[in-house]
């Protein structure tokens, strides 16, 4: 009974993947999304959900080109686990369809391989309208407050990896 009521809890968040990508210098990655509410910051690493016939590690690939248009990037490590985090219902109405009330993901730490060229926002569908370089400690100021303590769980998580030298 307990294992259905798990189930049924964990169903209630949609199934997706984010992505920590590192510059050379050990920047991180972090776009302005296009369709947000106004009143809330626009800030965040790339993420999406899980298609259902691909693996988290494939839905991360198949992002990072969808989003930043560009796949020139290197795998460096997964989560541990998986990370839930809730929405506000305005946007569990709007943009996850009222089917979720939050997202359940797989984290990626990606170096990026290429130069800043191969980033290209006009994706077929585009998500992002800018996007920029920061220091991975930043990125928890820089997002939603919803998303707060996710980006200071995968900061955490993935700090040891990233060289010290991140925005000095």
């Amino acid at each position: 009974m307990a294992m259905r009521a798990a189930n049924r809890e964990l169903a209630a968040y949609r199934p997706g993947v984010g992505i920590m990508l590192l510059s050379r210098d050990g920047l991180a990655f972090v776009g302005r999304r296009i369709r947000m509410p106004p009143d809330m910051p626009k800030w965040q690493m790339p993420q999406e959900g899980i298609d259902l016939d691909e693996t988290p590690r494939e839905a991360a690939l198949r992002e990072l080109i969808e989003e930043i248009g560009t796949g020139r990037a290197d795998i460096v490590a997964e989560s541990h686990g998986w990370f839930c985090h809730d929405v506000p219902e305005e946007i569990a109405q709007g943009l996850l369809g009222a089917q979720y009330r939050g997202n359940r993901q797989k984290w990626f730490l990606m170096r990026f391989t290429g130069t800043d060229a191969d980033i290209n926002l006009a994706t077929e569908h585009p998500e992002f309208d800018a996007w920029k370089w920061v220091s991975p400690e930043q990125l928890p100021e820089l997002v939603v407050s919803f998303m707060r303590r996710l980006y200071l769980d995968v900061v955490c998580e993935f700090r040891p990896l990233w060289s010290g030298d991140a925005g000095s």
